[in-house]
């Protein structure tokens, strides 16, 4: 018996699951419902458990489906990536790779500058919560926030930033009472609350930090009034000129991550790459000669 089940089984198990109904799968795959629920149960019987409890109204995964969802998830996505690019020619799509919070707050504002300029380049853009430790398959440009890539990666430093506190505008907070208030941060940075506050030798009794495996949830809690989250200016300076939050004290600490650029071998010869790369370095370029001030 071979190790791996039929591709189309786990088509309509990533199907069913994103719908949670066979119903569902069936109308995303232009299947019949009866062939989607033979597929699942022949996979259930290849795995030697179940996939899914059957209710009455809805499907619902079990502890071995939630553990094998992303796995299959993950095998489709190395396979897309894997055959992008064997079939990618000359002219095709750009691709690239950036955080989420990066490319909701700084590059998704300005891609409308960038079409106007440049409006014969397409371009895809992929975002993962956290970067790979070296190139993502299948990317030909990546801007990654991190300390340095290893050396395995060439990395061009795009911008250093700073990191400060930020808060709804209105939000009542002083530096003597800011560790009684919920407190939010981006987990696995290196610029952390007890950082920010050690340097200006602030009383800090540890308080408790709630984190998101993203910048954007604990800009959204900020932006709510539920509390208060650190930011920088590349994810943090547009809701600021936009009104959505202010930074409450003047102190600024420096970041230890970065934001780098990474290339393709691929794509150093690609017409659409050298125009993104040059554009987003101009465009960084302008963004940062301007400096943030303490907003009350």
């Amino acid at each position: 018996m071979s190790d791996l089940p039929p591709l189309n089984w786990l088509r309509a198990f990533e199907a069913s699951a994103r719908n949670l109904s066979f119903t569902g799968a069936a109308r995303d795959l232009n299947m019949t419902q009866s062939a989607v629920s033979q597929q699942i149960k022949s996979l259930e019987a290849f795995l030697g458990r179940p996939l899914f409890h059957r209710r009455v109204r809805a499907l619902e995964l079990t502890q071995t489906g939630i553990s094998y969802l992303p796995v299959v998830r993950d095998a489709f996505r190395t396979l897309a990536h894997g055959t992008r690019a064997l079939t990618r020619t000359e002219n095709d799509v750009l691709h690239i790779q950036c955080n989420l919070t990066f490319a909701i707050h700084w590059l998704a504002p300005r891609l409308s500058a960038f079409r106007q300029l440049h409006p014969g380049v397409q371009l895809n853009i992929t975002t993962e919560l956290w970067e790979p430790r070296d190139s993502v398959e299948g990317a030909d440009v990546e801007i990654r926030y991190s300390l340095r890539p290893s050396d395995r990666v060439y990395a061009e430093l795009l911008a250093t930033d700073h990191y400060y506190p930020v808060c709804a505008p209105g939000y009542a907070v002083t530096l003597p009472d800011l560790a009684q208030h919920p407190l939010y941060d981006c987990s696995n940075m290196m610029g952390t609350w007890t950082v920010w506050a050690e340097e200006q030798n602030l009383p800090w009794p540890d308080p408790a930090v709630t984190y998101a495996t993203t910048y954007s949830v604990a800009l959204s809690v900020a932006m709510s009034g539920g509390g208060l989250a650190l930011g920088h200016d590349a994810i943090a300076r547009g809701l600021i000129e936009q009104g959505h939050l202010v930074v409450p004290f003047a102190h600024r600490a420096v970041m230890q991550e970065a934001y780098f650029l990474i290339q393709s071998p691929r794509a150093q010869d690609m017409p659409a790459a050298r125009a993104f790369t040059d554009w987003l370095r101009s465009e960084l370029g302008a963004f940062y000669s301007g400096r943030l001030g303490t907003q009350a």
